[in-house]
C-alpha cells in the first residue's frame, strides 16, 4: 500500500532555505525496485550543486544521492533479495527521505560489522575515492599526490587509503585548525591553502620536482596552483568546484607548464553498471575492514535540519563527513 512519509523536496534552485520539509506519498514499488526504510543518508557537496542550480534536474525533486537503510517491500521482479536486508546506495536522486523506492540493482548488501550511519556516509565518497585511486591514476609506493580539502569527508578516506597504498600525501586544507586532523589521517605534509602559497611549498617538498598528480575538487580557488605543483608530464585530476567552477584550459598551458595531463571524472561513469557497483564495492569493504582507511563522522543532523547542514559544508564549517539522520 502506498505510504504517507516526510521528505525533503525542493521546488527551485537558491540557498540551504529552499531545503523544504513536506509530506509526500511514496507509491508501491515498480516490479523492478524495492522499497526502502532509510536509517542514514549521506551528505555530500554534489547536493549543494544540484540545489544551487549548477546541475539540472526537473522540479521539484527529493534531493540527495546516497544512503542506507533496510528493505521494507520488494517489486514483483526482484530477485536475490528480502524484506529485511541491510543495503545501501550511491546513485539515483531521491534520498532525503523517510522511505524512497529505488532499482534493486543499485543496492549495495551491507556487511555485517558496518553499520547504517558508517555506511551512508562511505558509499559515495568510498566509491569516489576508489575511482580515483585505482582507475584515474593507479596510486602506489613512490608517487607522490596532492589532495585538497583533504580534513573533508572523502579528503579524509582518500588520504589515509592513499597512504595505505604506499603513496606520500600532501594535503591541503582552508584553516589551521584542520591541519591535525588531516596529519592524523594519511598526510605526510599539510598546507593551509589560504595563508601559504602552496605550490611553492610543494616545490620545496618535492626538491622542485612536483607531485604525480594533484586531485582538486576546490575549483576556482586551487586551479592555478594546481597546475603549478605538478611535476613534468603530471596529471590535473578536477572533480568537484566548491569554491566555483575552475576556469578553461588551454591546451598550451599545458605544454608550457611541463607537458601536463587534465582530466574531469565523474563517479557515476564509473559504476554505471551493477557489476561495476559490485566490483567497487568490494574493495571499498575491503580496504574498510583491513584497516586501510576509517570512516571520521563529525557532524550528524536530524534530517529535516538539512539546510543547516547544507549552510554548514557550504561555509566548511565541518570537518570528517557528515550525515542526516531521518
Amino acid at each position: 500500500m502506498p505510504e504517507d512519509i516526510r521528505a525533503i523536496r525542493i521546488h527551485q534552485n537558491g540557498g540551504p532555505e529552499v531545503l523544504q520539509w513536506e509530506g509526500t506519498t511514496l507509491a508501491d514499488p515498480a516490479p523492478d525496485e524495492v522499497q526502502l526504510r532509510h536509517h542514514a543518508i549521506g551528505l555530500n557537496f554534489l547536493e549543494v550543486n544540484f540545489r544551487a542550480g549548477f546541475y539540472k534536474t526537473d522540479m521539484p525533486y527529493i534531493p540527495g544521492n546516497e544512503g542506507a537503510g533496510v528493505i521494507t517491500a520488494l517489486g514483483d521482479a526482484v530477485k536475490g533479495l528480502n524484506i529485511g536486508d541491510r543495503v545501501a546506495y550511491a546513485g539515483p536522486l531521491g534520498s532525503y527521505s523517510q522511505m524512497r523506492n529505488i532499482k534493486a540493482d543499485q543496492l549495495i548488501a551491507l556487511p555485517d560489522d558496518v553499520d547504517y550511519q558508517t555506511a551512508a556516509a562511505l558509499m559515495f565518497k568510498g566509491f569516489t575515492a576508489r575511482y580515483l585511486l585505482r582507475d584515474t591514476f593507479p596510486v602506489g609506493p613512490g608517487h607522490v599526490v596532492l589532495y585538497h580539502a583533504a580534513a573533508g569527508g572523502l579528503g579524509l578516506i582518500f588520504c589515509q587509503w592513499a597512504a595505505a597504498l604506499g603513496a606520500t600525501v600532501i594535503g591541503t586544507v582552508g584553516s589551521d585548525a584542520k591541519i591535525p586532523l588531516a596529519l592524523a589521517h594519511g598526510c605526510r605534509h599539510v598546507i593551509n591553502y589560504r595563508t601559504q602559497d602552496f605550490s611553492a611549498r610543494i616545490r620545496e617538498l618535492t626538491g622542485g620536482q612536483g607531485v604525480d598528480v594533484v586531485y582538486d575538487a576546490v575549483g576556482k580557488d586551487t586551479f592555478e596552483g594546481s597546475l603549478n605543483s605538478l611535476k613534468t608530464r603530471g596529471l590535473w585530476v578536477s572533480f568537484g568546484r566548491a569554491s566555483g567552477p575552475p576556469p578553461a584550459v588551454e591546451m598550451s598551458t599545458l605544454a608550457a607548464k611541463g607537458s601536463l595531463y587534465a582530466t574531469r571524472p565523474t563517479l557515476f561513469h564509473h559504476i554505471n553498471t551493477a557489476q561495476q557497483r559490485r566490483v567497487a564495492a568490494a574493495d571499498m569493504f575491503s580496504a574498510l575492514q583491513s584497516g586501510a582507511f576509517k570512516v571520521e563522522i563529525n557532524q550528524s543532523y536530524p534530517l529535516q535540519d538539512a539546510g543547516t547542514a547544507h549552510a554548514d559544508i557550504e561555509a566548511r564549517a565541518t570537518t570528517g563527513a557528515s550525515i542526516l539522520v531521518p
